[in-house]
């Protein structure tokens, strides 16, 4: 695998971005940061170029994109919510700018809700895709197609399905799975470890792991 220089991040304000952000620097690594509202991203480092601009804008996805050897995702909804389709719409704009710029390592989170082939979900994770379904509908099924989406594509995807999110700096136990989700939670600073070694690690490509502290 190319060895990795430089990274582009989309999502780095959010709840799992943040801590993604602060987790490359540390390991002194290089990044750009898509970031709508730079007020939002108060980071400020010689690792860190701030790209200002919105993953549903092509032209914006190719200022992020260029120059770099990977792309991480922690993009979700956002405050004020995106529209139920960004899932989707950014999905494309990503692979076609990958392509553009012959980038091929894309990591990327989603919930546990997501379906695979190979899955064989337990009660817990089945009940919570019904809930997300039933209390998010558009975009759960926006989630799905972004699924659908990348394993259309030709690059070297990882899909990190999640629990719950807990903001903390804590480091537990980490498990994985291809089937089922095996726990409730992830701390933060576990997931954005866990990310940042997807870079260099081709266990998970074209794959989606579920992750959960244990």
């Amino acid at each position: 695998m190319e060895i990795i220089k430089k990274i582009a991040v989309i999502g780095g304000t959010g709840k799992s971005g943040t801590y993604l952000v602060q987790e490359l620097v540390d390991q002194g690594i290089p990044i750009k940061v898509l970031i709508r509202n730079r007020e939002r991203f108060p980071v400020q480092s010689p690792l860190v170029e701030v790209v200002t601009g919105d993953v549903t804008v092509y032209e914006d996805l190719q200022a992020l994109i260029a120059g770099t050897q990977a792309v991480i995702s922690a993009l979700g909804l956002g405050v004020p919510a995106s529209e139920p389709t960004i899932f989707s719409q950014a999905t494309k704009n990503i692979i076609r700018a990958m392509q553009q710029y012959q980038v091929c390592r894309y990591i990327v989170l989603t919930g546990l809700q997501v379906d695979a082939p190979w899955d064989k979900k337990g009660l817990q994770t089945k009940a919570a895709t019904d809930w997300m379904y039933a209390n998010f509908p558009r975009s759960t099924a926006d989630r799905q197609r972004e699924y659908q989406l990348l394993s259309a594509s030709p690059i070297d995807w990882t899909l990190v399905r999640l629990p719950l999110i807990a903001q903390t700096n804590g480091r537990h136990k980490v498990k994985t799975s291809l089937e089922d989700c095996p726990g409730d939670q992830i701390s933060a600073a576990d997931l954005a470890s866990f990310l940042v070694e997807q870079l260099t690690d081709n266990t998970y490509i074209k794959k989606s792991p579920f992750i959960a502290n244990i």
